[in-house]
C-alpha cells in the first residue's frame, strides 16, 4: 500500500494503493506508520510524502466507516501520528484531491507543496462523521478560525493556488517539478546538523504552548545554549569564518 524509500539522506514515502484512491483504510495508515519507522530507523533525516496519481487520499475507507463505532480509530489515524510525530522535517508533496480525513495527512507533515491540481476538500459533514485525528486544531493552526470553518461547516474547498494564500501550503508548483522542489528542500534539510535539526523541530513544536515573547525567549535562550556548548560549534565557525573570508 505504501512504498517507501531513502534518497541522499532523506526518506520518500508514497502512498500506492490507487485502486482504493489511496484510501486511508487503517491497513493503510499503519503501513504508513511502518514506513515512517522504518526511515527514520534507517536514518533518515528528512522525509517526504507523496503519492500515486490521481488522487493523493480519497479521505477514509468506506468499507471500515460502515463498521460505525467498531472502526479501529487508532489504527485509522496512525500514519498521520506517525508523521506528526516525527522528529525530523517532514513534507508533503501533493498533486491531487485530499478528501476528507485524507487532509490530516499534509496537514500532519511541516510543510505542504501542492499543484494547481491539488485539492483540500475537509467534506467529513457530508459523510455524516465528526472531523478527527487532531484535524481541526491542525488546520485552524495554518489557516485560522475563520478559513478553518468556512472549510469544515460550510464545505468550502481549497485547490493549490488558494491553499496558499490562506497559508495552508507554502508554494504551489507545476507538477513537473514538484518532486524536484520537494526534494531539493529535504536534501538541504537533510545535510544540516540532525541534532540541531530535531532540537530546532522540537523548539518550533514548543511553540504552542508560549503565551508571549518572555517565554519564547526562554525557551529559546535553552536551546540555543545548548547548541553554543555542543562539541566543535567553536570549530565549525572558525571554518565558517574561513570560507567567508576565502570569498573576499
Amino acid at each position: 500500500m505504501i512504498r517507501a524509500r531513502m534518497d541522499d539522506g532523506f526518506g520518500i514515502i508514497t502512498l500506492d494503493d490507487a485502486a482504493h484512491r489511496n484510501a486511508l483504510s487503517p491497513a493503510l495508515s499503519r503501513a504508513l506508520a511502518d514506513g515512517v519507522g522504518d526511515l527514520l530507523d534507517r536514518g533518515a533525516r528528512a522525509l517526504v510524502l507523496t503519492a500515486a496519481p490521481p488522487v493523493f487520499c480519497a479521505g477514509g475507507s468506506l468499507d471500515e466507516l460502515e463498521k460505525g463505532p467498531a472502526l479501529d480509530l487508532d489504527a485509522a489515524y496512525a500514519g498521520p501520528s506517525a508523521l506528526a510525530a516525527a522528529p525530523v522535517p517532514t513534507l508533503a508533496a501533493v498533486d491531487g484531491a485530499c478528501l476528507g480525513a485524507g487532509v490530516n495527512l499534509p496537514l500532519a507533515c511541516d510543510v505542504i507543496l501542492a499543484t494547481p491540481r491539488a485539492v483540500f476538500d475537509p467534506r467529513w459533514l457530508d459523510v455524516g462523521i465528526h472531523p478527527g485525528g487532531a484535524h481541526m486544531w491542525r488546520l485552524e493552526q495554518r489557516v485560522g478560525r475563520q478559513t478553518a470553518a468556512a472549510m469544515v461547516l460550510f464545505g468550502a474547498t481549497l485547490t493549490g493556488e488558494q491553499a496558499v494564500a490562506h497559508n495552508l501550503a507554502f508554494a504551489c508548483v507545476d507538477p513537473d517539478v514538484l518532486m524536484r522542489e520537494a526534494s531539493a528542500l529535504a536534501r538541504r534539510a537533510a545535510r544540516r546538523d540532525p541534532d540541531l535539526v530535531r532540537r530546532t523541530k522540537a523548539t518550533l513544536a514548543a511553540n504552542d504552548t508560549v503565551s508571549g515573547p518572555a517565554q519564547a525567549h526562554d525557551l529559546e535562550r535553552s536551546a540555543q545554549l545548548w547548541s553554543l556548548s555542543r562539541e566543535g560549534f567553536t570549530e565549525h565557525v572558525k571554518a565558517l569564518r574561513a570560507r567567508l573570508g576565502a570569498r573576499d
